[in-house]
C-alpha cells in the first residue's frame, strides 16, 4: 500500500492572514517537537494564485526598501515584547533613532516596513525571533516576508520550492521575469509597474533570499534546514507555511524528529 503524500501543492493563491487573528494562532504551552504526522498539509488549503478570483485581490509591491532587515527586526520585535503596542514601538524608534537612519523620512519608511512584516507574526513567533539562533531568525523573517507580500509567497511556493524539489537548484532573473509575466495576466497592477521598479523588486527579492541563506551568491538554491523548535512554531500557525521553504518531504520529516 503506497504512503500518502506529505503534502500536495496546488497552484492557487494563499489566503492573506489577518493581523487581528494572528494573536491567537499560537498555543504558548505547546513547545514539543512536532511529530511527522503533524506535518501533513491539507491539499485543499494551499492557495497560491487563482486566475478565476477577482483582480481586486491585488498584490502589495512595496518591498522596494532594504532587504531582510535581520538585526533591525530582532531589535523591534524585542521592543514590541517590552511595550506591547506597535504605535509605541514606532514612537520610540523615531524619538531615539533606534535604526540609526540618516534622515527622518528614511527612519520612518524603514520602521514602517519592518513593523508591517513583524505584525504578521504571532506572539510565540515573535518570542522565538528574539530568542532563536541567527539562522532560525532569518528563516522566520523570510516567513514573515512571504506572509506580508503574497507576491513573494507565491514566488516562494511556485518557483523557489518548485525548482528545488524538481532538482533545478539554480534560480535566475529569468525565472523571476517568467513568474512576473505569468502573474501579470491575472493582476493588472503588475502591468502598471515600470521596468525600473520591476528590476528593483527583483533585486530586493534576490537580496532577501541571500540574506535568509536560501540562495547562494551564485544563485543556487539552499535547502532550508529548520530546527525542530522553529518547525513547531511554524506549524502552530499553518501547516502550509512550510511550503515557503525549499525542502523535500523527507527533509521536513527528519527535522521533526
Amino acid at each position: 500500500m503506497s504512503q500518502a503524500p506529505f503534502f500536495v501543492q496546488r497552484r492557487t493563491r494563499p489566503r492573506a492572514a489577518s493581523p487581528l487573528g494572528l494573536a491567537a494562532c499560537c498555543n504558548l504551552h505547546q513547545l514539543n517537537k512536532p511529530s511527522p504526522q503533524a506535518l501533513s498539509v491539507n491539499k485543499n488549503s494551499v492557495r497560491t494564485g487563482d486566475p478565476s478570483r477577482p483582480d481586486s485581490d491585488r498584490y502589495a509591491l512595496s518591498f522596494t526598501t532594504g532587504g531582510l532587515f535581520h538585526r533591525e527586526s530582532v531589535k523591534l520585535a524585542q521592543l514590541y515584547l517590552n511595550l506591547g503596542d506597535w504605535d509605541s514601538v514606532r514612537d520610540q524608534v523615531v524619538a531615539d533613532n533606534l535604526l540609526q537612519a540618516r534622515t527622518l523620512n528614511t527612519l520612518k519608511r524603514v520602521c514602517r516596513e519592518i513593523v508591517s512584516r513583524l505584525r504578521v507574526l504571532c506572539s510565540e513567533e515573535l518570542n522565538f525571533l528574539v530568542e532563536g539562533s541567527p539562522q532560525d531568525q532569518a528563516y522566520l523573517l523570510w516567513l514573515a516576508v512571504c506572509r506580508r507580500y503574497r507576491f513573494i509567497g507565491d514566488f516562494a511556493v511556485e518557483v523557489l520550492r518548485e525548482r528545488y524539489i524538481t532538482l533545478k537548484t539554480d534560480l535566475s532573473y529569468e525565472d523571476f521575469d517568467s513568474f512576473f509575466n505569468q502573474k501579470s495576466e491575472w493582476h493588472l497592477e503588475l502591468d502598471k509597474i515600470s521596468p525600473v521598479t520591476r528590476n528593483k523588486l527583483r533585486q530586493v527579492l534576490f537580496k532577501i533570499l541571500r540574506e535568509a541563506d536560501l540562495l547562494t551568491p551564485n544563485n543556487m538554491v539552499n535547502a532550508a534546514m529548520l530546527s525542530p523548535g522553529l518547525l513547531n512554531v511554524v506549524l502552530q500557525h499553518s501547516r502550509n507555511d512550510v511550503l515557503f521553504f525549499p525542502a523535500f518531504e523527507s527533509d521536513l520529516k527528519g527535522m521533526a524528529q
